[in-house]
């Protein structure tokens, strides 16, 4: 009876740790599984993340679109392209740069049928008067405030279509009297010329510039975009390609200023008169005609625009 006893006191004794321990598993087992939970959570959030992800980068890529740099001027030009059609348009070509845009556009395919400035340009000489000459089909076109020669000439809010895809068109002067900014909103794309550059501005001490025109065309037609809206400029001169709605209205260290401040600090840069601008400016106004003809022409808009 007494070795009953200590078998029966032992059992007691070796039955605690077991439901303890099994207790503790219990409970280990419902914090992995909590943890587990939280890591499918993660996961399952950051799935959808990249599936956003993915339809939006989609949505961009059904257009054919090329970003391409002019090393000389800092002058970005865009070739975008319809995938059905084939139709293809430049936005703001460079006159040294043609044979270039063309011979990529003819590698995909693409039939380039026009050709956009976003403004009278003042650093460079546009390249729509040479691709004219190259492409039969070939149209030029501008906004229509901007005073210059070309096939067709857009207004605020104007729709512009090549192929199946089609372009919004904004005016957004300030820099100059006529600058467009070009919207594909299906694609939450804005091509904005010198208008908003990344983290800066156009310069708006010639051409009819006027810095307060500037800002609030900024505010008004390109920061009231969406924003994830990509942005992509005229120029960059750091090695920047392209950024967002958001960005700029939360990083522009100009256009993050109130508009008195804005139109003081643009007042006060003390910038170098533009090198080429006795040249391209006169051509541009002719749709990139470089002649003496040309030059002459365009004097007495230069005169009105009080270049010189």
């Amino acid at each position: 009876m007494k070795m009953l006893g200590i078998l029966k006191h032992s059992i007691r004794y070796c039955r605690r740790p077991v439901a303890a321990n099994l207790q503790s598993t219990i409970g280990s087992t419902n914090s992995n599984k909590r943890t587990l939970d939280g890591q499918l959570d993660l996961r399952c959030t950051h799935v959808r993340h990249v599936h956003d992800d993915a339809k939006r980068v989609a949505e961009h890529e059904s257009v054919i679109f090329r970003q391409m740099f002019d090393g000389e001027t800092y002058t970005y030009t865009y070739l975008l392209g319809c995938p059905e059609t084939r139709a293809a348009i430049l936005i703001d070509p460079v006159y040294e740069m043609v044979d270039r845009d063309v011979k990529v556009a003819e590698e995909m395919e693409l039939d380039i049928i026009y050709g956009l400035n976003t403004h009278v340009h003042a650093d460079h000489v546009t390249g729509t008067g040479k691709l004219k000459e190259l492409l039969p089909r070939f149209k030029s076109v501008i906004s229509k405030s901007s005073g210059a020669k070309a096939d067709i000439h857009l207004e605020d809010g104007a729709e512009f279509k090549f192929g199946n895809q089609c372009i919004k068109c904004l005016s957004t002067p300030g820099h100059t009297g006529g600058c467009m900014t070009y919207v594909l909103p299906q694609h939450a794309m804005a091509f904005t010329g010198d208008a908003l550059l990344i983290r800066a501005c156009g310069r708006t001490d010639f051409q009819e510039g006027d810095s307060g025109k500037l800002y609030e065309s900024v505010w008004r037609k390109i920061f009231t975009l969406p924003d994830h809206f990509y942005l992509y400029p005229g120029h960059d001169y750091r090695g920047f390609s392209r950024t967002t709605v958001a960005e700029e209205k939360k990083f522009n260290p100009r256009l993050t200023l109130d508009k008195e401040k804005f139109v003081q600090f643009m007042k006060e840069l003390d910038l170098a008169y533009p090198k080429l601008i006795d040249k391209s400016l006169p051509a541009n106004l002719k749709c990139g005609e470089i002649s003496k003809e040309a030059i002459l022409g365009s004097e007495d808009v230069l005169s009105h625009m009080g270049n010189h």
